[in-house]
């Protein structure tokens, strides 16, 4: 359905429809974000969109962790100061930053890029787990850290991997619930993010 509004030049009326279908922009930001742009020097909005031409064009997925990356494998990957006998299962990107921001862990990670939803038809052909399997029979890690978010969708794929990755014989281990349920990791702060990492227990 369209956006409500008195009628507006064809090129607005389209930048508002593009700018309201991203994940946080209501009509009403839309609207915002898009006389914005149109007061913003012409340089500036090009600069823009050749940095969003960028990222659809240069980011790819790294073939090891499936994180986004210019060069694959990506930097972590290639880091061989990084303990690879752990992997931390994050569900998204911005899950690494969270935790690199402890500074307490210096293992490796794997993205899933979603979480178990029945709800919304996301099963586990959906996510990248079919990419974290090659990782572990290769015998050099100990320990897969499940660092799902504390919800309910979280929770469901934290217990499908747990029960997946159990008779491979790697230690599996959960965040401790220093997270408050409910929330994402993406927003928790630098303490509580390292306080779940060190206790985190098996599952």
């Amino acid at each position: 359905m369209g956006i409500e509004s008195v009628p507006t030049a064809q090129p607005v009326a389209r930048l508002i429809e593009e700018l309201h279908k991203l994940p946080g922009i209501g009509p009403k930001t839309a609207q915002r974000l898009a006389y914005y742009l149109l007061k913003i020097p012409t340089e500036q909005a090009r600069a823009l969109a050749e940095a969003i031409l960028s990222v659809k064009e240069k980011v790819v997925l790294c073939s090891v962790c499936q994180n986004f990356t210019e060069a694959d494998p990506c930097a972590i990957c290639r880091d061989q100061g990084r303990d690879r006998s752990r992997i931390c299962v994050v569900e998204k990107p911005l899950d690494i930053l969270a935790v690199e921001r402890t500074r307490k862990y210096t293992g490796l990670y794997h993205v899933l890029h979603g979480a178990l939803s029945p709800m919304d038809g996301v099963g586990p052909e959906d996510l990248k787990i079919k990419a974290l399997l090659p990782r572990l029979q290769e015998g050099s890690v100990r320990e897969v850290i499940l660092a799902t978010n504390p919800n309910l969708e979280g929770e469901a794929t934290a217990m499908y991997l747990s029960r997946l990755l159990g008779p491979l014989g790697v230690k599996v281990t959960r965040l401790a619930r220093g997270l408050p349920f409910g929330s994402d990791l993406e927003y928790a702060d630098e303490q509580t993010m390292a306080r779940a990492l060190e206790g985190r227990h098996e599952i």
